[in-house]
């Protein structure tokens, strides 16, 4: 089975593009020349200039030796925590600020949960010029205070979404709203894989660097391009899509994806979306949704402002559906017991949403001669204040 993306958007049965009329143009315009732009020699070259002598790629893959030994398998970290900014977020803020100013766009916009994605489009917007508004959920602002200081710091006008649960999905719904409002001059930054086509399989394209990476230095670490089972967690799931692109169509690799279950997936407080989902609409495209039987979406939680989503993005509602994709529910204290894990064993504080994907290690299965890779794909710096209420270390 072939995992693509067909000409309206669409990963099987997940994707498209439900919008309001009046973003139909900007959509379009996306639609119709994204790709002509992105493949053009000149914007190639731009882009993997900036990720080389502006973001720091590659990445380092680490070989984590003490992490490896207590869990009996080969485990390299992909160091997305290492990329300026502190995030994998930045390689498609790159991207689509460069796409920006080609179709000639004057003013920025952004949601953010984790504050990482706003951080990134906030930082472009001050490398090329441009104005920036970042829509961020209230209850985000006062667990991220940090990266809103940064934002405001590179220049950016951060406004808090007061509606619903005031997180990332309330910003989301505000952004979208200012898009409607002034779709001539304004480009969209969406920050993840989630969103009207093709914003999910463009946002992965930009992404894909990561897995591309992986293939070249595991070559050199293993002398093998694949490795057995590839780990990353998932909100709307940019890191993830990025981490599994180049290995959708090897089956020979295992795709793990975990999610945040909260105070666990039968609580009522919990974002696992593949395994409280139904099939719905959100933010312009068909995909799992966390709902009600009228479909009303469910207000998600997870101590991760990045997972804290009720909804997964297309392609990986289509990795579920289809079986592709290993999908665990990885519970906040658990999350948590693996942060300050890979602290203490390896001198790594990372991000709580990479903690998700940390403590999949142990609800999987694997043999003892596996290559498992773990995308990292932030660096805790930003949950301190999170790590130091939990307490437990």
């Amino acid at each position: 089975m072939k995992i693509e993306i067909d000409k309206n958007g669409f990963y099987g049965k997940f994707g498209g593009a439900y919008i309001p009329e009046m973003l139909y143009p900007n959509i379009e315009e996306l639609r119709d020349s994204y790709l002509g732009i992105i493949e053009d020699e000149d914007f190639q070259k731009k882009f993997y200039d900036l990720l080389k002598d502006y973001v720091g790629r590659p990445t380092p893959l680490y070989f984590a030796a003490r992490l490896s030994e207590k869990y009996k398998a080969k485990i390299y970290l992909k160091r997305e925590d290492l990329c300026h900014t502190g995030a994998h977020k930045v390689n498609n803020t790159i991207g689509q600020i460069l796409l920006a100013q080609k179709l000639g766009k004057k003013r920025i916009i952004a949601e953010t949960g984790a504050g990482q994605h706003g951080v990134a489009t906030a930082t472009v917007c001050a490398l090329m010029g441009m104005e920036c508004t970042v829509y961020m959920g209230e209850v985000d602002m006062e667990r991220q205070k940090p990266n809103v200081e940064r934002m405001k710091l590179l220049g950016a006008t951060v406004v808090p979404a007061t509606s619903g649960s005031k997180t990332l999905k309330d910003a989301t719904n505000e952004a979208m709203r200012q898009w409607i409002n002034n779709p001539v001059d304004t480009h969209y930054i969406i920050g993840s894989v989630v969103g009207p086509h093709p914003y999910p399989e463009m946002v992965a394209k930009f992404q894909s660097v990561i897995s591309a990476e992986i293939k070249k230095q595991l070559q050199e670490k293993e002398g093998r391009e694949n490795p057995d089972i590839v780990i990353a967690c998932v909100g709307g799931g940019s890191n993830a899509a990025g981490a599994f692109y180049h290995y959708y169509n090897t089956p020979g690799v295992r795709l793990v994806a975990a999610e945040a279950a909260g105070l666990g997936v039968s609580s009522g407080k919990s974002a696992a979306t593949t395994a409280l989902g139904k099939l719905g609409i959100l933010h312009g495209s068909r995909t799992l949704l966390m709902q009600t039987e009228d479909g009303q979406v469910v207000e998600p939680h997870s101590i991760s402002a990045g997972l804290d989503y009720p909804g997964i993005g297309p392609v990986h509602a289509h990795l579920f559906d289809v079986g592709r994709g290993e999908f665990v529910a990885v519970e906040d204290k658990d999350a948590m017991k693996a942060g300050v894990e890979l602290s203490k064993l390896e001198g790594i504080i990372p991000a709580i949403e990479s903690a998700h994907a940390l403590h999949a290690l142990n609800q999987i299965e694997y043999k003892p001669d596996d290559v498992i890779v773990i995308n990292l794909s932030g660096r805790g710096d930003k949950d301190l204040e999170t790590y130091i209420k939990w307490g437990e270390y």
